[in-house]
């Protein structure tokens, strides 16, 4: 084997990866990242482009045939050309790894190598013949879908987020075992392009992590579109039916076993960390018992010189969350800053229609915490600006301390959800007392402004 000697290594060219090996090259450090899949990682590829795409695509299906409430007339049925669907979100997927490939190949002392990496030893990475060594190793290597031992027992054949986006026919009846924000978000997509939708989840409720008024929003929105629910299912498994043509999820509820038959199975149970193949005990890195290697605030792992960033240090399951892993990482290392992801205000959203969007602790953990706590609440049915464009489903929560009248936490289950709620994450990064944003002038008409009488109107919880 060939040995090279690199200031840097970046493994994994999901978020964080390329914008630090960027940075690393721009400040004179010769990099080299390594894939051993496609540039961009899960959001670029099989994530957050693809499926907001065709989020995109199913509301205007859905729209369209809403059309009549609004005094539209439209001459003919509405149907789906999923082929051009697919087509045109493949043409967002490329246009955006394109452009990273282009950046990469175009900035000075940075390579880009192709292939599976593994330590060797805790400075040197294997990858094919070649040792590559250097002081400074950040990985990047991400997540991918859980896939159950009865599943892959059953012999049935299933899809992942992944091999689902390669389908270029809609599924007859797409069976999805999981009630979770994946699982949830291709039931509605695939219900508004046609399919029939089940989903299967153990639970007693959808969204295990939200509170039940939440939860039971986003039900109220899916079922309106004719997804249906098997809530409560035990003891899942797949089956063949009639010969090779059907599938069916088996499960046990009230101490009887039920089956439904479908097209297509989509596994959506959750996701694990891509540590496996890298020799991290060679290097001395430690991990958890989930298999997520264990971080400090700066992103340090046990092993000097060695840095986790984005979905595998288990700090962060979101495209944003690596990105300011990246930003933490490229300030203390290159710039000489002292920063941390502790204390990091943790947002997130759920692109169903309509979406669901949270920062910091929902009811049920803030309840937990045993603080006192005000909070204020406001009905969709009472802002102008969701009336006006008859989307009024949902609410806008958020949960104030008492004693310092600071936000604790913030759900919004409603129209444009996952834009409106920035102005409560900017107010609970920055620590201010939430009587300054209620003496606010907000504009009209506009689904914020209802937020500062949100926040006049605190009660006890």
């Amino acid at each position: 084997m060939s040995e090279e000697s690199w200031d840097a290594i970046v493994v994994g060219a999901g978020q964080a990866g390329p914008s630090l090996a960027v940075r690393l090259a721009e400040a004179g450090h010769r990099t080299v990242l390594i894939e051993r899949d496609r540039l961009g990682g899960t959001c670029v590829n099989t994530g957050c482009t693809p499926t907001k795409t065709l989020v995109a695509s199913a509301r205007v299906a859905y729209l369209a045939r809403r059309a009549a409430d609004f005094g539209v007339s439209i001459s003919s049925d509405i149907s789906i050309d999923y082929q051009r669907v697919h087509e045109r979100m493949l043409g967002v997927v490329n246009q955006s790894s394109e452009g990273l490939a282009s950046w990469l190949g175009s900035t000075k002392d940075l390579s880009v190598v192709q292939g599976q990496a593994r330590f060797v030893a805790p400075g040197a990475i294997a990858i094919g013949e070649r040792i590559l060594k250097a002081p400074k190793i950040f990985l990047n290597v991400g997540c991918r879908p859980v896939v159950p031992d009865w599943a892959t027992a059953s012999g049935v054949p299933y899809l992942t987020n992944v091999s689902l986006l390669e389908l270029t026919e809609l599924p007859r009846h797409l069976l999805i075992i999981g009630g979770s924000y994946v699982g949830l978000e291709f039931a509605q997509v695939f219900r508004r392009f046609g399919s029939e939708v089940t989903v299967f989840e153990h639970s007693a409720r959808l969204l295990a992590r939200e509170d039940d008024e939440a939860a039971a929003v986003v039900r109220e929105a899916l079922e309106a579109d004719g997804v249906r629910f098997e809530i409560g299912a035990g003891s899942l498994g797949l089956t063949r039916r009639n010969g090779d043509n059907q599938v069916a999820v088996t499960f046990d509820r009230g101490g009887l076993s039920q089956s439904v038959a479908g097209s297509h199975v989509l596994l959506a149970v959750g996701r694990q960390p891509n540590t496996e193949e890298l020799g991290l005990e060679l290097a001395g890195v430690k991990i958890d018992a989930r298999g997520f290697v264990t971080v400090d605030g700066e992103l340090r792992t046990s092993t000097p010189g060695i840095w986790a960033m984005g979905d595998v240090n288990g700090r962060g399951a979101f495209t944003h969350t690596s990105w300011n892993d990246y930003e933490v990482v490229a300030a203390n290392v290159i710039d000489g800053q002292q920063r941390s992801i502790d204390g990091r205000v943790a947002p997130y959203a759920m692109y169903v229609d309509p979406p669901l969007a949270r920062i910091g602790a929902s009811e049920h953990q803030a309840r937990e915490q045993g603080r006192r706590l005000l909070v204020g609440r406001m009905p969709m049915s009472r802002v102008g600006r969701a009336k006006e464009r008859s989307e009024t489903r949902g609410f806008m929560k958020v949960l104030v301390d008492e004693e310092t009248m600071r936000l604790v936490g913030a759900t919004f289950v409603c129209v444009d959800a996952d834009e409106v709620i920035h102005s409560m994450l900017d107010v609970m990064t920055s620590g201010v007392d939430v009587r300054t944003i209620a003496r606010s002038v907000p504009i009209h008409p506009t689904i914020s402004e209802l937020i500062p009488t949100m926040l006049q109107q605190l009660k006890p919880l």
